[in-house]
């Protein structure tokens, strides 16, 4: 076979398996790089609990956690009726990691409380 189609060069052997493990080591750090950006939020919090105060307020406990470069903090919670509507919203500005009593007034009585999450200056997604 080789006398009729001539032999492979054997340098094209050696660049295809470099440039395949250099392809397989940029990937692989691209993926890290995701991953720990995602992993490691400015900004996050926790819902610890809540306790319905009366018909126009809940106050929920919330656990949150910035960190040391974290600016433009904002924490959404939400109060929702029986019915799962949307009865109250409270967006609070946290001064320091920590857990917080938030109060948050209602239209009618709440039976639950749902985090939607805490964001941070180039921090899009609610933590």
């Amino acid at each position: 076979m080789a006398q009729r189609y001539g032999a492979p060069a054997p340098w094209r052997r050696r660049a295809a398996v470099i440039a395949t493990v250099v392809l397989a080591v940029v990937s692989g750090l691209l993926v890290a790089w995701a991953a720990w950006t995602h992993a490691t939020p400015e900004a996050r919090s926790e819902l610890v609990g809540f306790t319905v105060t009366d018909e126009h307020e809940v106050v929920a406990d919330v656990q949150v956690q910035l960190s040391d470069r974290a600016s433009g903090v904002q924490c959404v919670l939400r109060a929702l009726a029986e019915d799962k509507s949307a009865v109250g919203e409270a967006v609070f500005t946290p001064e320091d990691s920590g857990r917080l009593s938030v109060p948050i007034r209602t239209e009618r009585r709440a039976t639950a409380v749902e985090k939607v999450g805490c964001t941070a200056d180039g921090q899009k997604r609610p933590r």
